[in-house]
């Protein structure tokens, strides 16, 4: 049987599994879309189908539906323009979710809030995205005047872990911009969390020239 073929066997097994749960509690359903990116992150039937339910179960725990602009640690953060869901995307259909670094203080902030809004970034991305034609983002880490207070290093890893656990294959490409040199051994540790699938979608920018292979420069906020 060929890789591919193999692939389609797991996926129907997959959505049998899941349409018996899901028939009986739709909150349970997930489209293909979605079987397809839990197949290919947890390579197994098995895997994924617990990978599933436990996202499902997380959501619901986590109150991942509560998040909206409304909710108080959304609006906080919006005002404080930690991070923006654009109205434009990349030049391969992508949303984009631009997190301009220098807003942000390791020694300012509450780690739980913060991550609450970064859940409700990354679901507002899933949302914007075009399934049929592309279902991952773009997001962009906008370094222009990052200082080491700026690098909170437990909020990097709640976001590998929501992406890894519960956003599986939605980045497409994180673009790294204006990069200081200063970056480069917070770069050192970041990558060592990462997995070899994630760590090639991590792409360093340094020109507008360059940035333009990714997106039009036009669509980053200039009042953020």
């Amino acid at each position: 049987m060929t890789t591919q073929a193999n692939f389609e066997q797991n996926f129907k097994e997959l959505k049998n599994r899941l349409k018996l749960i899901s028939d009986a509690d739709p909150d349970q359903y997930h489209n293909d879309h979605s079987l397809t990116r839990y197949l290919k992150a947890f390579k197994t039937v098995d895997a994924a189908f617990q990978a599933i339910l436990k996202t499902n179960k997380w959501k619901k725990e986590y109150n991942v539906a509560a998040l909206t602009e409304e909710h108080p640690n959304v609006k906080n953060n919006l005002a404080l323009k930690k991070a923006r869901v654009l109205r434009h995307r990349d030049m391969q259909g992508r949303s984009v979710i631009y997190i301009p670094a220098k807003n942000h203080s390791v020694n300012d902030r509450e780690i739980d809030e913060l991550t609450q809004f970064i859940v409700y970034c990354l679901e507002e991305a899933s949302k914007k995205s075009f399934e049929d034609v592309i279902d991952n983002f773009c997001i962009v880490f906008d370094l222009k005047n990052f200082s080491l207070t700026c690098m909170d290093y437990p909020l990097i890893k709640n976001i590998i872990w929501l992406l890894s656990r519960h956003y599986p294959e939605r980045l497409g490409v994180c673009l790294i911009y204006n990069a200081p040199t200063v970056f480069s051994g917070c770069w050192a540790i970041i990558k060592g969390w990462l997995d070899e699938n994630t760590a090639s979608k991590v792409t360093f920018v340094n020109s507008e020239e360059d940035l333009c292979q990714y997106l039009i420069p036009d669509i980053l906020p200039t009042d953020m």
